[in-house]
């Protein structure tokens, strides 16, 4: 089968995906003939759409499991999604909200039944996209986080810790989202810097004409003050110590306390505190046994704990009143503009709230501690190295992670209580269904549901169906993830792995860089500078992605992309694509072409398949470092350099014979055959159609289960490269003086060669003809002659005649004019250079950008005084 004129991915993705999935050739099974290689995709929300980063996280995985695949291990890529309890929950209210119904009117059974009807309409929408990527992850296997066998996973390992003692169910103050109404994380924070005001509010000191200066971003939270603060070492406020002020508008009076977390060098010296709504207040509460006072509902309107007018309030409505009731009373000393920076709720995207509230606990100081150790005794490694301190240092000042949220989408928490006798239990089943536990009464179970990531962490050992597979997949090689969910997720599978099997998770974790825009901004809808990676893949095709976001990632750097960019993965696509073309058509003149009838003699065959052997070498031992960038580098430079500018070119003056050519051409088809392997794990599509058609293919034979070429360090010769590497060099330089002085490259020219290199002499013929020469002289001297143009190739010199090729003084003039130009515009850029203003305030990259022009216009002066 011809392959078409020019390659259309359109035509070629569709088609072979089918014919990979149709093959089951992405299916992992247990064999114990052959090592396992298993990866267990990072879950996207059930709610997600493909983004950039997904492609990247998902190229590399494919790259490693095709790899591993052709090099023999059964290999097993688990795909999924995760419930996402926050953003599906706020999907499914909103879906809910547009069609008049409140969540709370039609109760918890009734939304779960909307959210599960939502979630088979839309949810996992992204799964199916990852298809158009290539992925060959084992869709039989897909999960979904709160499938019944995974649910029960997550409820057998609640029950398991709480009834070893690890959960507890207490009060703290929490981050508290008012949109979503619940507790989130630490993690779930996101701090923004923020264009605010501090205000300074007076207190009076009761039984004096003192008044004390207190300075606040939140002037609402005075409501709930109940105490004021001072350094016990403040000798300008120690007198005040143990006096009483009255609170304005509440009239509540509170004590002067004295506390070592107050700098007394900062601000007023005086601190309100505030301990049911801020951390540090809440922890100088502990210490002076002050009332804890909420004011918040758990919307963040104003609650019945303040004065009447301000009962229902939102919490901004609230300032404004209180900054106003202040300013009324002559209370208000001033107001400052003030930036910091602010938590936002990541899901919610509003300021969150420092809320005291009833939660359930994780007792991690225990927990930990394998976990630690197992990055630290090099089980697990990372990549980039530097990752691990910031794993270790979160684990090592770790606190207790509060797992409960205030859902209804999500895994509810199996404690139950007895409504007869108030026992508090956890089980593994509902009581209620169960009949030694239904004989002591009904039980009615917790409302909160788990934190997302408290059924995410079980994810490299829940998702396996038996204990088989489990024992043969587990631990999963390699977690390809981002590490802005290196503390959520990464640290957590580590825990949950080591804790309730003894094992690691993954033996390798691969932290891709953050994909930003060309100006180094983060990718968002709102900036208009996020593409879809859909429409990406239509433009350019998926291989040309998935090359281009590979080439642009170094390891853990942030990546500049533009779409523009993917031309260069596309170009590659259709060079392979043409050279493929070009072999097919050669091969037409040729019957029972077999490669294994032929070994390497000529210089240039030898010379080819060292290269070929140092690059299975070289890229092997890249995706081996996790080192991609340099992988697809080698496989770029190989196909594109090596095979297609030279080795097509150096063989085309023997596909005119036919027993030559039948041997130059079984070979190179050998070496592209190859190189198409070589190329599979990043650009699988164009290799594939290409295999299947420059030999005869069974039609159970695919390039993704092939064998990945093996180095043979016999066909490695550094003698045989040299030689061609000087070829090459004498050539390119005789090609560069045709380009300075604009000779056609079908003009023939002469050529002296100042050199007695054996090499050189006795490859006389690739020189005459890939250079195109007329008539070649080697000599060891050579009288300089002006009608000849001289430059060196390493340390030969090459000179070509110009004599009847060129006009001379007309050249020399061209040049004198082109000298002028050139340093009219030097002069322009030095003078720009030296201006301070403009080195100052222009950006960087103009002025780096005016720094190159200066170097390059000085650099192309000296060249045409030369030639001159």
């Amino acid at each position: 089968m011809a392959l078409s004129k020019t390659y259309n991915p359109s035509e070629v993705e569709g088609k072979i995906y089918e014919k990979w999935e149709k093959s089951g050739f992405f299916k992992g099974k247990v064999n114990l003939n052959k090592k396992p290689y298993s990866i267990v995709i990072p879950p996207p929300n059930v709610t997600g759409m493909l983004t950039m980063g997904h492609i990247l996280n998902n190229t590399i995985q494919d790259i490693l499991i095709r790899f591993h695949r052709m090099k023999g291990y059964e290999t097993c890529w688990v795909p999924g999604t995760d419930h996402a309890s926050i953003a599906t929950e706020a999907k499914v209210t909103q879906m809910l909200s547009e069609q008049g119904i409140d969540k709370f009117q039609i109760g918890r059974e009734k939304f779960l039944e909307h959210a599960y009807v939502w979630k088979e309409k839309y949810g996992g929408i992204i799964i199916k996209q990852l298809r158009s990527l290539g992925t060959s992850c084992d869709w039989e296997r897909e999960r979904f986080t709160m499938d019944e066998k995974y649910y029960q996973a997550v409820v057998d390992v609640f029950v398991d810790l709480y009834d070893e003692g690890k959960i507890y169910k207490g009060f703290r103050m929490v981050n508290w989202c008012p949109v979503s109404k619940s507790a989130i994380s630490d993690e779930e924070v996101i701090f923004q810097e923020v264009q605010g005001k501090l205000y300074y509010l007076k207190y009076p000191v009761k039984g004096s004409d003192e008044f004390i200066t207190v300075a606040t971003t939140r002037p609402e939270t005075m409501l709930g003050d109940t105490g004021i603060a001072i350094n016990p070492d403040d000798e300008r406020h120690k007198h005040l110590i143990g006096k009483t002020v009255v609170l304005p508008i509440v009239n509540r009076e509170i004590k002067i306390i004295a506390d070592f977390h107050v700098q007394a060098e900062f601000g007023t010296g005086f601190v309100k505190v505030t301990p049911a709504h801020d951390p540090n207040d809440y922890e100088i509460g502990k210490r002076h046994n002050l009332e804890f006072i909420n004011i918040f509902n758990e919307d963040a309107t104003l609650n019945s704990n303040v004065p009447e007018e301000f009962v229902g309030l939102e919490r901004y409505k609230a300032r404004k009143l209180v900054v106003k009731k202040f300013e009324e009373l002559g209370l208000l000393a001033k107001i400052e503009d003030y930036t910091h920076k602010v938590g936002y709720s990541e899901r919610g995207k509003v300021p969150i709230e420092p809320y005291i509230s009833e939660q359930w606990f994780m007792k991690m100081e225990e927990l930990v501690k394998p976990a630690i150790e197992a990055v630290k005794n090099e089980e697990i490694h990372f990549y980039p190295k530097h990752w691990e301190k910031t794993y270790f240092h979160w684990m090592e000042n770790i606190k207790d992670w509060c797992i409960s949220r205030q859902l209804w989408w999500g895994h509810r928490i199996p404690v139950w209580t007895c409504k007869q006798t108030n026992e508090v239990k956890a089980f593994k089943f509902n009581p209620n269904e169960n009949p030694e536990t239904k004989k002591q009464g009904t039980w009615e179970q917790d409302s909160d549901v788990l934190d997302t990531w408290s059924s995410s962490w079980l994810w490299s050992f829940a998702v396996w169906e038996t204990e088989e597979e489990l024992k043969y997949f587990h631990p999963t090689n390699a977690l390809v993830t981002g590490p802005d969910i290196i503390f959520f997720w990464v640290a957590r599978m580590i825990i949950a792995a080591k804790h309730f099997h003894s094992e690691i998770p993954f033996r390798d974790v691969y932290f891709t860089g953050m994909i930003l825009d060309e100006q180094g901004r983060k990718m968002s809808k709102s900036l208009g500078n996020s593409p879809n990676p859909l429409d990406v893949i239509a433009e350019y095709g998926a291989d040309a992605l998935r090359f281009t976001i590979t080439r642009l990632s170094p390891l853990g750097q942030s990546i500049l992309y533009s779409n523009e960019k993917c031309e260069l993965g596309r170009t590659f696509a259709n060079k392979i694509w043409n050279a493929a073309r070009f072999l097919l058509m050669q091969r037409e003149k040729f019957e029972n072409l077999q490669s294994s009838d032929f070994q390497p003699t000529k210089l240039e065959d030898r010379w080819i398949f060292s290269r070929l052997h140092k690059t299975i070498s070289q890229v092997e031992n890249f995706i081996g470092e996790f080192n991609f960038v340099e992988a697809v580098k080698c496989c770029y430079e190989f196909i594109w350099n090596d095979f297609c500018d030279w080795y097509i070119e150096m063989i085309k003056s023997r596909l005119y014979d036919e027993n030559a050519g039948k041997e130059a051409l079984a070979l190179a088809i050998e070496v592209f055959d190859s190189a198409m392997k070589l190329l599979h794990p990043f650009m699988p599509f164009v290799t594939e159609e290409i295999w299947q058609n420059i030999r005869k293919r069974e039609e159970t034979e695919a390039i993704m289960v092939s064998e990945f070429p093996v180095f043979d360090k016999n066909f490695v010769s550094a003698e045989v490269e040299n030689s061609v590497e000087t070829l090459k060099s004498v050539i390119a330089t005789i090609r560069n003086i045709r380009g300075n002085y604009k000779i056609p490259p079908s003009q023939a020219i002469d050529v002296i060669l100042k050199t007695n290199l054996q090499t050189l002499r006795n490859n006389e013929n690739y020189l005459k003809s890939l250079a195109k020469i007329n008539n070649l002289t080697f000599v060891e001297n050579a009288a300089k002659n002006e009608h000849f143009a001289s430059a060196f190739a390493g340390n030969i010199e090459v000179l070509v005649s110009l004599e009847g090729l060129i006009d001379f003084e007309k050249e020399k003039e061209k040049a004198r004019q082109e000298i002028e130009r050139l340093e009219k515009q030097l002069e322009g850029v030095k003078l720009k250079l030296s201006n301070e203003k403009f080195i100052s305030s222009a950006p960087e990259n103009i002025v780096e950008n005016e720094r190159k022009k200066l170097l390059d216009w000085a650099e192309k002066i000296a060249k045409l005084r030369v030639n001159l």
